[in-house]
């Protein structure tokens, strides 16, 4: 580990990964070629696998770059192994769906809020907030888990069986990283980012913020987020299927870099772009990053990590500016100390710019969320930017033009 970040590993992740290292050595370690998966993920179905050369391709290369380059303990590896199988199921799973169901592609998608602002600048507060109001229908952390429903589950009944699946999970995250829960806490039953389902689609952010995979970040950042995006709207056009509401709210920070091509999928979509001075928030999300990592290796560059993002963010700032200069009027800006100090003026905002009436209710119920969820409430977690090599001046640097563009006239 990088001097400076230090992660917490329980004993008995450390026992499991000390035995794994020597059934690897003996050959009998987790097989995550793509080959394996599929098999893996047609076994778990009992359907047959369904190609197309995308998908095929974005396997391959995502799964060489694991076993080449992200350095995968043994319990990070059992882990992926289970996270890429579900992924590939469900994938099979949908496309039998769709099959059965062509209709279901014809789903109307509301003019969604999609809140898309740089990580730890409030989207995930707003996030909740928003999905709080019970007219509003966003994607819940046990839908992107368990997207489909099971064989005994009726439909119109709430999924316990799934949410009970979810809360496992969580309890598990809790466990083995409360450094990391301290930082952004999943909740089982809440709103979740919507990146996780474009994960479906074998390209997404997602690999690249959990592991060390530069290739396949170079491949992705070549390729077309067109069927990312289709996927993501067949996707919610599933859900709909098992909950259907008025309005979408969608959350993902990673939209910065595509929000040219969210806009030709939705393009009525209101994009709410939240701001906070990078300055102060570099070092908790790359506190983040860094505990993410080391769930999964037990060889974490921590300032490379913090380096990577740092490069990665300030282009999706800059994709995201270029965006709101062609279409100024789908914006939607929510700075974060106006959030923290008002935030139902905020929304209000939010709300009038979607069409969307804000009535005593739906205060109520928005009340009642801010009232049990405060913040902290799963401990205070401290970092810096020096803990990972970096600057004040260094950050302000890179981020120059945003914060000029953005932060000038305050």
């Amino acid at each position: 580990m990088t001097d400076g970040f230090v992660p917490l590993q329980r004993w008995p992740i450390t026992a499991l990964n000390a035995l794994g290292r020597r059934l690897t050595d003996r050959g009998h370690g987790p097989d995550l070629s793509a080959d394996a998966l599929r098999a893996r993920a047609s076994r778990a179905t009992g359907l047959p696998w369904r190609a197309d050369p995308l998908t095929e391709e974005a396997l391959e290369v995502l799964t060489r770059s694991i076993l080449d380059e992200a350095d995968l303990s043994s319990f990070g590896a059992l882990v992926i192994r289970a996270r890429l199988t579900g992924l590939l199921a469900t994938r099979l799973r949908v496309a039998e769906l769709i099959t059965g169901r062509p209709e279901i592609a014809d789903e109307p998608i509301t003019p969604p809020i999609v809140i898309a602002g740089l990580q730890r600048s409030g989207t995930t507060m707003l996030h909740r907030l928003i999905g709080s109001d019970s007219r509003i229908r966003a994607v819940q952390s046990w839908e992107v888990v368990h997207l489909l429903p099971h064989r005994s589950e009726r439909p119109g009944r709430r999924p316990w069986m799934r949410i009970a699946q979810t809360k496992a999970a969580e309890w598990s995250l809790r466990y083995l990283n409360p450094q990391f829960f301290a930082i952004h806490a999943v909740e089982a039953d809440g709103p979740e980012e919507d990146v996780l389902l474009q994960e479906y689609s074998l390209m997404s952010q997602v690999p690249e913020a959990m592991l060390n995979v530069p290739s396949y970040a170079r491949w992705l950042a070549d390729q077309d987020p067109r069927p990312s995006y289709d996927y993501l709207k067949l996707l919610l056009q599933v859900l709909a299927q098992q909950d259907r509401r008025g309005h979408w709210v969608l959350k993902t920070p990673a939209h910065l870099e595509h929000l040219d091509t969210l806009l030709d999928v939705f393009p009525d979509a209101v994009i709410v772009g939240t701001h906070r001075d990078p300055v102060r928030t570099t070092a908790s999300f790359s506190s983040m990053l860094a505990h993410g990592h080391s769930m999964f290796s037990d060889h974490v560059d921590a300032q490379a990590v913090a380096r990577h993002w740092l490069r990665r963010n300030v282009d999706m700032a800059q994709r995201s500016l270029a965006v709101r200069e062609r279409h100024p009027d789908r914006f939607v800006d929510v700075y974060y100390d106006d959030l923290i100090d008002d935030p139902m003026t905020q929304v209000e905002r939010i709300y009038a710019a979607a069409g969307i009436d804000l009535g005593a209710d739906t205060r109520a119920e928005m009340t009642r969320h801010r009232e049990s969820h405060r913040q902290h409430s799963h401990g205070v977690h401290r970092y810096s930017l020096a803990e990972f090599g970096l600057t004040d001046d260094e950050v302000a640097d890179a981020y120059a033009h945003y914060l000029e563009v953005i932060f000038g006239d305050r």
